[in-house]
């Protein structure tokens, strides 16, 4: 019995080809999963930002502004530190027409007996999707829905 060791030549070309098919797609697949981690990421501290407004709103017995700098991609709670959006991400805000300044920022003004101002803030991703961010006027509620292109 001659046993050979060793590969044969169409194996070794079989695990080349793979090899080169996974590392043509995995640096698309990281990308796509960074741009995904950083729109999860915005939304959460977005949505946790607003619910902690309204929160401080109740507590103080004063109103807090939540802001939405547009053109610098930022928001936050006024007089807080506030969080940046990732480039490749979109947003949007609607509010009453007091609370958007001519410079594109736009505040959603939390009372302390529990209403709001109201607004909607729209995130999206680069693909078109993404999320609302409804503040209720009357009872200063955050929820969200999805936005779909």
């Amino acid at each position: 019995m001659n046993a050979q060791k060793g590969f044969t030549l169409i194996e070794l070309l079989v695990v080349f080809a793979i090899m080169a098919l996974l590392v043509s797609v995995v640096p698309f697949s990281f990308e796509r999963m960074r741009q995904s981690a950083q729109y999860r990421d915005a939304l959460r501290g977005m949505i946790s930002d607003l619910r902690s407004a309204r929160q401080q709103a109740r507590q103080q017995g004063r109103e807090i502004v939540f802001l939405v700098d547009l053109p610098n991609r930022r928001f936050g709670v006024w007089g807080g530190a506030q969080k940046s959006v990732p480039e490749p991400l979109q947003m949007r805000a609607t509010v009453a027409g007091r609370e958007m300044s001519g410079t594109q920022v736009a505040g959603i003004r939390f009372l302390p007996e529990g209403g709001s101002t109201g607004g909607s803030i729209d995130l999206f991703q680069a693909s078109g999707a993404g999320t609302r961010v409804r503040v209720d006027w009357f009872s200063g509620q955050v929820s969200q829905e999805p936005i779909n292109p």
